[in-house]
């Protein structure tokens, strides 16, 4: 699984990427999270409020800042 977090590096950008961290860790989960600061490249993601989060490609958030439980259900768990 690849999981990436949108965003210029925001406190809101590094909770979500906390929480994200947190939730796969508590899944069980084989992922690679990383995150993405370049502008252009998450504007191609169409995001244009951070932070968001991608999983495997596929936009799953933006604009807000999710909790662990949030996430862990955008993981399948």
């Amino acid at each position: 699984m690849d999981i990436k977090i949108l965003g210029p590096g925001c406190p809101k950008c590094h909770t979500l990427e906390k929480n994200t961290r947190e939730a796969v860790k508590e899944l069980g989960l084989q992922a690679e999270v990383s995150k993405v600061t370049d502008v252009n490249e998450i504007a191609g993601y169409g995001v244009f409020i951070t932070p968001g989060l991608v999983v495997d490609g596929e936009v799953k958030l933006a604009g807000k800042v999710a909790t662990k439980n949030q996430i862990k259900k955008l993981l399948g768990g």
